[in-house]
């Protein structure tokens, strides 16, 4: 999730709770310390630490209980994080004697990001051709590894999968109580939105305070204009005040007149306003991504609408959906996306080799990978792997199981990267030309001679 640097452009947010407590509490479970490995450090066995702010809980000891069954005597504390304090809690872990073996770190310049951490991570390219030989690149999803290798070449952290955005997903049941249709161009989305909100229904759930999600809405909105020229104007081969970028501020602007974006949008984040809103069967429709694909199923959706808090609230069976053709020229449904996380082994790591061994495990490993498959968090890194739909209980498979291998097998041809390519500076300038449109403190081109301002004296 997640979601502006990266998701600050943010990905998903997720509580502050954790296997483990307090930072001093991960030195007596075997945390990272000095350079010099632990005496009884070995591929096979150990005590390893990992922090990230995601998976979820459950999905995290999921994958550990999945690598002890073939690694016992290797143990591992996940400690969760809120995706808004993984930096603040990261960078002094990382720097001290008592932080965590194992970290997530993700493509780009936001939450997490190689830039920042890269440098406190060993390399785990001789790891990766270990576990799948001298071709090992060519067998894991191409955007995945290209997104966790530095300047100079080296792997500093292996991909457990990877997460794709420009969907919508929809609440089937409103939509059938209220007879409306799932909308495939821009007017017939306003005019769906009208027909909820007659009702009394929220039609479009957004969190507009969340820059990151903001961009995956207006990347979106660009790429069903022109394909490709978001990630021109983000890479510096084509300039942000081209007509296609100006176009797709435009329209997200008038979003917030037309109705596709309710009132109070400013005030509300995706996570946890949004997403809760949406799972308690608040609102229709809500942009999201390939990890949503989680509550599709019954333990996920169940879990999902227990955590949103709301009195009353029943699972329902969530569909991914295209997003709307915005000019009508039938371009192809947008989606982008990078490795959702990577796994890096701490530099510092008091057992480097048993941590190897959970990381290169849970990323390369058939077994591994086909649980990752199996929990519809993230597509999986090995590009052979797909979901084992038998051991997948769905909501109602009728509506969700076909709709959800399409849109995985889609993701496995994306080559545009979602935040991969944003580095900090120009998050920032994104996430501030956004914030000025969406209040209308300056009109699309306004906002958008100031970003390209700010990039280029970055």
């Amino acid at each position: 999730m997640t979601l502006g640097g990266r998701k600050t452009i943010s990905r998903r947010v997720v509580p502050a709770v954790a296997l483990v407590g307090a930072l001093a509490m991960t030195a007596a479970c075997g945390g990272g310390g000095s350079a010099d490995p632990a005496a009884d450090d070995s591929a096979t066995s150990g005590e390893i630490t990992w922090w990230g702010w995601t998976p979820e809980l459950g999905v995290g000891q999921q994958y550990i209980d999945a690598f002890n069954e073939e690694y016992p005597d290797i143990t591992v504390t996940y400690k969760q994080v809120a995706t808004a304090d993984y930096d603040s809690a990261i960078r002094p872990a990382l720097a001290s004697d008592v932080g965590p073996d194992v970290f997530n770190i993700a493509p780009g310049g936001g939450i997490g990001s190689i830039q920042a951490y890269g440098d406190f991570a060993i390399d785990l390219s001789d790891a990766a051709e270990d576990a799948l030989g001298a071709d090992w690149e060519s067998k894991l999803v191409s955007l995945g590894p290209e997104g966790l290798t530095d300047a100079d070449g080296a792997l500093k952290g292996l991909p457990l999968g990877s997460t794709f955005a420009g969907t919508l997903w929809i609440n089937p049941d409103l939509f059938a109580e209220h007879g409306q249709t799932v909308p495939t161009t821009l007017d017939e989305w306003i005019s769906t939105c009208e027909a909820f909100e007659a009702a009394g229904v929220t039609c479009f759930a957004h969190g507009a305070a969340d820059n990151g999600f903001n961009q995956d809405l207006i990347h979106a909105i660009a790429e069903s204009i022109e394909p490709g020229a978001w990630a021109a104007a983000v890479e510096g081969d084509g300039d942000w005040t081209d007509p296609t970028i100006v176009e797709a501020f435009t329209i997200y602007q008038e979003m917030f007149d037309n109705g596709i974006i309710g009132e109070g949008a400013l005030g509300m984040q995706q996570y946890p306003d949004v997403n809760n809103q949406f799972i308690s069967g608040g609102a229709a429709m809500v942009l999201m991504g390939t990890w949503y694909m989680q509550y599709s199923t019954v333990d996920g959706a169940t879990a999902a609408v227990d955590a949103s808090g709301v009195a009353g609230a029943e699972p329902f069976p969530i569909v991914a959906a295209e997003f709307p053709d915005m000019t009508g020229d039938g371009n192809p449904a947008p989606l982008f996306g990078d490795a959702d996380y990577g796994l890096a082994v701490a530099a510092k790591s008091d057992y480097p080799e048993a941590a190897t061994t959970f990381v290169t495990w849970l990323t390369t490993s058939e077994a591994a990978q086909q649980t990752v498959a199996n929990a519809l968090n993230d597509t999986p890194s090995l590009a052979s792997i797909t979901p084992g739909w038998d051991d997948i209980e769905l909501v109602d498979a009728d509506q969700q199981q076909d709709v959800l291998a399409e849109l995985i097998e889609r993701s496995n041809s994306v080559t545009d990267p979602r935040l991969g390519n944003v580095d900090t500076a120009t998050g920032q300038a994104i996430g501030a030309a956004i914030q000025s449109v969406a209040t209308k403190s300056q009109t699309p081109q306004e906002a958008l001679e100031t970003l390209a301002s700010s990039v280029a004296g970055s």
